[in-house]
């Protein structure tokens, strides 16, 4: 079965990778790309976005959305990403955005929807997605499934108890978990499973130009040390993945709350038991990896 989807990202070196898995994937039908500040700032996030789909070949609109959380001061993540978000890899430019702003192009989208509905998949701060479905509340019933790379259940990577997307707008994030629909978590416990290691890097065959893009973007992130390895998480990509290789993934039920205050800002709350969402534990990291090369592989 293809899932039609709204992917609402902020790339990103990770956010690249997951765009091309999307693009590359039959079980995906991408319906709209839009775009926020996050990892860097909107003008640059929008920029790569932008390329990335051209690059990509891919018949899809891109649309300009918050360049800020809903509360709070923006911080980017350069120090990561770089400071142009893809770790000094140039891109050529890619076609002009689509007039208008995120949150209306994915309400529009919701309203256009059939019957199977659309998933939202949200792979940077949920701030646009938040803003569409509370202004138009019941638009949530066009909603199949909500996907998230977002939160930890243990350690964070932006303070000892936040994940960056959730720390950059947890009130955004409350707003997207609180909509009604079916959420699935793709959070810091399960991408840190996905390690990017020089060694795979190196397996990867020689092909188009979204490869050689995807090479040079991935290997020029720096790598440490995991417990799944010497690397760098594909965090955003493991998002994607559920959606076109679900077999991958083992889940379990679970209740989700967001801190909104305090040192523990942006700290997800997450249960085990019977719940409104559904939290990705274990990865087939082997076969993600299979996935990501042979999908990569398809691309111009």
């Amino acid at each position: 079965m293809t899932r039609r989807v709204i992917i609402d990202t902020d790339p990103g070196t990770d956010d690249a990778i997951a765009l091309f898995l999307a693009f590359a994937s039959p079980e995906i039908d991408v319906a709209l790309v839009t775009v926020a500040g996050g990892n860097v700032g909107l003008a640059r996030t929008l920029r790569n976005a932008r390329a990335l789909v051209s690059l990509a070949g891919a018949d899809v609109q891109v649309v300009a959305g918050a360049d800020r959380p809903l509360l709070g001061r923006f911080e980017d993540a350069a120090y990561v990403h770089g400071e142009d978000g893809l770790a000094g890899v140039a891109l050529p430019e890619g076609r002009p955005a689509e007039r208008g702003i995120a949150a209306d192009a994915i309400r529009a989208a919701l309203r256009a929807a059939g019957p199977e509905g659309v998933t939202l998949v949200g792979i940077g701060p949920a701030t646009n997605l938040a803003l569409a479905l509370a202004t138009e509340p019941a638009l949530a019933a066009h909603v199949a499934e909500i996907v998230l790379m977002s939160g930890a259940a243990t350690r964070g990577n932006v303070t000892p108890h936040a994940e960056f997307n959730a720390w950059s707008d947890p009130e955004a994030l409350s707003v997207v978990l609180g909509c009604g629909r079916p959420v699935t978590l793709a959070t810091l416990d399960l991408t840190r499973q996905a390690i990017c290691t020089r060694e795979w890097l190196g397996s990867l065959a020689e092909a188009g130009r979204c490869m050689a893009a995807a090479r040079a973007i991935m290997g020029s992130v720096p790598m440490r040390a995991y417990p799944a390895g010497f690397g760098h998480p594909q965090h955003d990509a493991c998002a994607i993945a559920w959606l076109a290789a679900p077999h991958l993934f083992t889940h379990a039920p679970v209740h989700v709350g967001v801190d909104l205050a305090g040192e523990t800002r942006g700290r997800t709350r997450i249960t085990l038991g019977e719940g409104p969402a559904r939290l990705l534990e274990r990865l087939d990291s082997p076969g993600f990896f299979a996935l990501l090369a042979e999908r990569l592989a398809r691309l111009p």
